[in-house]
């Protein structure tokens, strides 16, 4: 009795709403996992593999995937066979050579499948990072600041062919100048050509025989320069500003790298940032809370007065509009500071601030029991007491 199929979802460990990516990447993992050039010999391997071929035969292909969705494998049977595939199925149709291209290139060094670009063409220069420290403040209004590099430039004595002046780079011998080379293996689908960087000239194409002696053959010299970065305002930690063609030299005419500067921002004492909103928190004494007066708010535009009210509560969010961060996109639009205001409950009084304290509850305590008659004299005796009590306590 014939063994019962796996359903192929099931087999390739994707969903039936799986896209043809997902089902690919699948495949992928599962063919290069069970290959049998990976695994000679392994008969298990080797049914993993003819499985997930098969299920990725079905699924990669649109008619045949909505005829199994149907009909399940009774889709293929009686009439799919033969055209050499394994155990009979049928395998035409099936986009094999861009994954096995991928698999082969990664067990050989990682080099391109036919097809692919040149390796001797113009390519752009690497980039170089860096990183550098600012302070809150110039994160929020931007600054200038300048670093020390060693970059490089092509050899002013070569002009950056690396041959001793006088002579010429050679056509390489291996790859005949086309950067690349052809690798020949056998696989379990038959013959398969991976295309790889030619490892004699890096993909130049060119060889030096004999190498110029200021550079040593590499045609660029390195030397130390001073770069400005101008860091704009708004800018975050962590956000990077980006200096074109101060990176590393292309390659065979390509253009230079970039420079990507990195910004730490350094934390402040009082100030903290969300996007382009700062936060703080400012301490009122007792009775200015109570009585209201001004205080002094310090933002990065310096201090600013704010008239408490007379009656506010610890936590009250004080909003200074547009004292916040510049937006990078716009810098004539700033964020909004946000303010707490933290009553301080004195923690050491002296003998005659306790007994005020004492007075002022007994006061307040009182003022409800008052007649209507002695509302006006016990308002003005109060408005005296709370005086002595706010002299006191900001002595």
């Amino acid at each position: 009795m014939a063994e019962a199929k796996r359903d192929y979802y099931e087999v390739l460990g994707v969903g039936k709403d799986a896209d043809d990516a997902a089902i690919k990447k699948a495949y992928r993992a599962l063919a290069k996992k069970y290959h049998p050039d990976m695994n000679p010999g392994d008969k298990e391997a080797e049914k993993k593999f003819k499985e997930a071929s098969e299920a990725y035969a079905v699924l990669s292909d649109p008619d045949k995937r909505r005829q199994y969705d149907q009909f399940g494998h009774a889709a293929f049977e009686g009439g799919a066979g033969g055209a050499g595939g394994f155990g009979g199925f049928d395998f035409s149709g099936a986009d094999f050579s861009d994954i096995f291209g991928d698999i082969f290139g990664d067990l050989f060094g990682g080099g391109r499948r036919g097809g692919a670009r040149g390796g001797n063409g113009p390519m752009k220069g690497a980039n170089i990072r860096k990183s550098i420290r600012i302070t809150f403040e110039e994160a929020v209004f931007g600054c200038e600041k300048e670093l020390d590099l060693v970059l490089k430039d092509p050899c002013e004595d070569c002009h950056g062919t690396g041959a001793k002046p006088g002579t010429s780079p050679e056509t390489c011998p291996k790859c005949g100048g086309r950067g690349q080379v052809v690798y020949t293996s056998q696989s379990f689908f038959g013959t398969v050509q991976n295309v790889q960087t030619c490892p004699n000239c890096g993909g130049s194409g060119k060889v030096i025989k004999d190498k110029c002696p200021k550079c040593s053959g590499t045609g660029y010299t390195a030397s130390r320069k001073k770069i400005q970065v101008s860091i704009p305002a708004g800018i975050d930690n962590g956000q990077s500003v980006r200096i074109r063609d101060k990176g590393e030299p292309g390659v065979n005419g390509g253009p230079r790298g970039d420079l990507l500067v990195e910004v730490n921002v350094s934390r402040h004492p009082v100030f903290q940032r969300q996007d382009v909103h700062i936060f703080s928190t400012v301490p009122i004494s007792f009775a200015v809370a109570a009585l209201g007066g001004d205080v002094r708010i310090p933002t990065v535009d310096g201090d600013v007065i704010y008239t408490v009210k007379p009656g506010t509560k610890t936590d009250t969010k004080v909003r200074l509009k547009g004292k916040g961060v510049p937006s990078l996109r716009n810098s004539q639009v700033r964020g909004d500071h946000y303010v707490t205001l933290v009553i301080q409950t004195p923690e050491r009084l002296s003998a005659e601030a306790k007994e005020a304290l004492r007075k002022f509850d007994e006061l307040t305590g009182n003022t409800l029991q008052q007649s209507a008659g002695g509302e006006k004299t016990e308002k003005k005796k109060k408005k005296g007491f709370m005086d002595k009590v706010k002299e006191v306590l900001e002595e």
